[in-house]
């Protein structure tokens, strides 16, 4: 397992964190998402295959939030 953290701009409520969470923790070979609208960032824990992370950010970017590199 890989664990990373993103920085996501764009979540700040209760919604936004369910939104994030809901979508990537549909991702096969997601383990575990904890978004924080507060800190700006989304902790997630997945398999470590390197498609994971790039369907992740697609995910979090198809809910309406922007993935910060």
């Amino acid at each position: 397992m890989e664990e990373k953290q993103l920085k996501v701009e764009g979540m700040s409520c209760g919604h936004c964190k369910s939104a994030v969470e809901s979508a990537v923790g549909n991702i096969e070979g997601v383990d575990n998402v904890n978004a924080s609208p507060e800190n700006d960032t989304v902790d997630v824990k997945f398999n470590g295959e390197a498609n994971v992370l790039s369907e992740i950010e697609k995910a979090i970017y198809d809910a309406g939030y922007d993935v910060v590199k």
